[in-house]
């Protein structure tokens, strides 16, 4: 048989055969109904606010912080001054946006926590450690984009002093039983300046400086805090968003 004969014949059985599979196929179906996802805008650039977005600080005021009037606002940024600052707004599952920028202006006698020190206390418990960690050695699990004294971030990706980060942070508040039992502990994601550095950590309890991690009940939802450390750390385009995954309706089971 010449060799043409023998490739128009295997071509035909190949095509014949991968019709009767597809034929022979059925579609797997779960039997869950869910409901339709809504439809949410994005923001026209990476950063900006989605339009299910609660934008908390747009470059004009912090009114919707408590003590926000006590920082500064120049040029769209805010300054931290005198205190920290703390949402008037309670949250749980979150999806939070910021940007930050530490001082340009680098003092060559500050190093490790004295330089570039902020921090974002989600649900004014867990903090997402900010910090000028370029060319600044500190404890890793201090350095900027760790959650504080429980997980550095898996890389470093500190821009220089002075120029813009951004955090996309991703919390999932913890769960307690009426006793304080934790059911579900918190869990965090993080995003620094695009490159996931904190990846569905189960946080040992409130990020602590002088006591190790340990959980205390709280309630489902609460504000969180922007931390003033002494340090001129500014602040830029922060929005929040509530998440939740979609839950379908489970087939019912046949006896």
């Amino acid at each position: 048989m010449k060799l043409r004969t023998v490739a128009f014949l295997t071509l035909a059985a190949g095509a014949l055969g991968v019709g009767l599979t597809s034929a022979l196929q059925r579609e797997y179906k779960s039997g869950i109904v869910f409901p339709e996802p809504k439809v949410v805008t994005p923001g026209e650039k990476p950063g900006d606010a989605p339009s299910d977005a609660n934008i908390l600080f747009d470059g004009k005021d912090l009114s919707k912080f408590t003590n926000g009037d006590k920082w500064e606002i120049k040029d769209g940024y805010a300054s931290t001054k005198a205190t920290d600052i703390t949402t008037k707004e309670s949250f749980g599952d979150m999806q939070l946006h910021l940007e930050f920028a530490t001082p340009e202006k680098v003092d060559p006698k500050q190093t490790g926590q004295a330089r570039g020190n902020s921090g974002v206390y989600i649900m004014g418990k867990y903090e997402v450690q900010i910090l000028d960690s370029f060319d600044n050695k500190t404890y890793f699990d201090g350095q900027c984009a760790s959650l504080y004294k429980q997980q550095p971030p898996m890389v470093n990706v500190c821009r220089k002093p002075g120029e813009w980060q951004t955090y996309d942070i991703l919390f999932e508040a913890p769960k307690f039983a009426e006793d304080g039992k934790v059911l579900k502990p918190a869990i965090c994601t993080v995003f620094h300046n695009g490159v996931c550095v904190q990846n569905h950590f189960e946080l040992k309890g409130g990020t602590y400086y002088d006591q190790a991690a340990k959980y205390v009940k709280h309630a489902e939802k609460l504000p969180f805090r922007l931390q003033n450390h002494g340090n001129p750390v500014k602040f830029r385009n922060i929005w929040v968003r509530d998440i939740a995954m979609l839950v379908g309706k489970e087939p019912e089971k046949k006896d």
